[in-house]
């Protein structure tokens, strides 16, 4: 009996962690290599997950989800920490137009990540 309650709970949380989740205009993305932290602030900024070891952030604006690439741990962990998230976004990650510090119209996706 006490295998089969470990064997339920290792179920669920292999199932828990093949989340995906549909980026605009790329497509799904599995967020098993991702570090993923729900925002509680009063802002359209709701989730922020990022895969280190690629440089690949998926952010969470209302209920969409973008994709940024190469963008580095520290920028991350700075947003973060930002008192206003979305103030922080819009002024060091998101571009303008069709270019962006981490625009990945410009910056090669992962290829573990590509389509």
């Amino acid at each position: 009996m006490r295998f089969l309650v470990v064997a339920a709970i290792a179920a669920f949380y292999q199932v828990a962690a093949a989340e995906t989740v549909q980026v605009k205009y790329h497509g799904a993305v599995s967020l098993d290599s991702f570090a993923c932290s729900d925002v509680r602030e009063n802002s359209d900024v709701s989730r922020i997950c990022y895969d280190k070891a690629e440089r690949y952030m998926i952010i969470q604006l209302k209920a969409t989800n973008y994709h940024y690439c190469e963008i580095d741990a520290a920028t991350v962990q700075a947003l973060l920490h930002a008192s206003s998230k979305r103030q922080f976004f819009q002024s060091r990650i998101r571009g303008s137009g069709s270019d962006g510090p981490f625009d990945c119209r410009t910056h090669p996706i992962p290829k573990k990540y590509r389509q």
